[in-house]
């Protein structure tokens, strides 16, 4: 048995879970944001979406490295610490970009302003996953 294998599968499943509960947290806070503004007879904007989604992205990272490290001929040992740990720290990613999400929904639902600055804070933990997968590759 390669445990290689296990670190590529690991960091794909990893990566995901953050993503579903980054989206979870997001979405939740965009749904509040609509129903606020529905039940104040003021236009919901379909915006609050690029917020509620934007975790999944940490999934696709997952799935890229995942691709490489089913390819890779480095220690299986290297390979399943890699995906163990490069799959948590997307995961966290994800996450802590649900709650900027989250915030952010909440805000702009609000105001309607400031969708700019509270877009390039989700961005800046999206770098994290990005930062990740980036010097995983090195290391295969």
């Amino acid at each position: 048995m390669n445990i290689g294998m296990i670190g590529a599968g690991a960091v794909m499943a990893l990566a995901a879970i953050g993503s579903s509960i980054g989206a979870g947290i997001a979405g939740q806070a965009a749904i509040g944001a609509w129903k606020r503004n529905y039940l104040a007879n003021k236009p919901a904007s379909f915006l609050l979406m690029i917020f509620a989604g934007a975790p999944l992205t940490q999934t696709i990272y997952g799935f890229i490295l995942m691709g490489a490290m089913m390819n890779s001929s480095k220690d299986p040992a290297l390979l399943l610490a890699m995906g163990l740990a490069g799959g948590a720290g997307m995961a966290m990613s994800a996450i802590a970009q649900g709650k900027a999400s989250a915030a952010s929904c909440d805000a702009f639902g609000e105001t309607g302003k400031g969708f700019a600055n509270y877009i390039t804070i989700v961005g800046l933990c999206e770098t994290v996953a990005l930062f990740v997968m980036a010097f995983s590759f090195g290391a295969l």
